[in-house]
């Protein structure tokens, strides 16, 4: 009985996610015809960004490919029936596209998997990532990135009726799980070496084996787990306080600096739009951000 319950609870996300689990390959998943669900950003129609190969091709063509997720509650779900896809990072993606003269019905997104997008934005596979990609040294190495646009933490979601894991020092000898090559799971194996990780390709599935009991924990930004908690109020929670001080960035390939720095001026600058994204979409999960410091290095 318990099964049946949190499975038909986290079905939508679920569906979506295991999508992305049959595939073992590095390209994006594109789903053709895909677009932006709405047009109430207006679009710029006096664009000039010198020196951004990947905003000449977008000026050139009058589209844009967008890497996402479609398993994240709160910031990118995709309705596996419409193929609809809603959240933070859609809507933030919209409206950057339309800042850079794109209309809605021109956007396309495609699901980029954590551990391919760097290579997705290098062969050109995406224009632009907008998908809770956490700003790193490491991958600056690789890609550029604008932003960040949010700034969070890394937190534990548990079973409700879950009293020993109370916070990150209670994490010894229980299985954990997260995103495969995400950060998060990445600093569990570093700080936790006592901890028993077990990896997923999307977090839906982590979610899913923590309602089934076949993981004791689930960690990723507090804001996401929080959306997972609105799907499954009475069987989730989420216990501690952030332990991570992380940025979400928008990636795009090297050598487009002139277009990072546009997109940062956009995040700078128009915080009321923002801040009215942030209320439309994650604000009802109860997190109060504020937006992010941008970075202009």
């Amino acid at each position: 009985m318990f099964k049946k319950k949190t499975t038909l609870a986290i079905a939508a996300v679920a569906a979506a996610g295991l999508m992305l689990s049959a595939c073992a390959s590095t390209e994006a998943e594109t789903t053709p015809g895909e677009t932006a669900a709405s047009a109430k950003y207006e679009v710029n129609t006096d664009v000039s960004i010198d020196g951004s190969p990947v905003f000449d091709t977008i000026a050139k063509n009058g589209t844009i490919t967008i890497g996402v997720k479609e398993d994240q509650p709160g910031f990118g779900v995709r309705d596996a029936a419409s193929g609809e896809r809603s959240g933070f990072d859609i809507e933030l993606a919209t409206w950057i596209a339309a800042e850079l003269g794109v209309e809605a019905e021109n956007i396309e997104f495609v699901t980029v998997p954590s551990q391919s997008r760097e290579q997705s934005l290098t062969n050109g596979d995406a224009d632009l990532i907008v998908g809770m990609y956490t700003i790193s040294d490491k991958r600056k190495e690789l890609v550029d990135f604008a932003g960040p646009y949010m700034t969070t933490g890394q937190s534990i979601l548990v079973r409700k009726d879950n009293t020993t894991i109370k916070g990150e020092d209670d994490l010894a000898g229980n299985k954990v799980c997260s995103i495969t090559g995400s950060t998060p799971i990445q600093y569990i194996k570093t700080n936790h070496p006592d901890v028993n990780t077990v990896e997923f390709e999307n977090m839906a599935q982590c979610v899913d084996a923590l309602l089934n009991n076949q993981v004791d924990a689930v960690t990723t930004d507090e804001a996401l787990l929080i959306g997972y908690v609105t799907l499954s109020p009475d069987e989730l929670k989420v216990v501690g306080k952030p332990f991570t001080n992380e940025g979400f960035g928008i990636g795009l390939a090297k050598g487009n600096d002139s277009l990072r720095s546009y997109i940062n001026g956009l995040l700078t600058d128009k915080t009321a739009v923002w801040k009215q994204i942030y209320e439309e979409t994650l604000g009802t999960s109860g997190v109060e951000l504020e937006p992010a410091e941008v970075d202009n290095y």
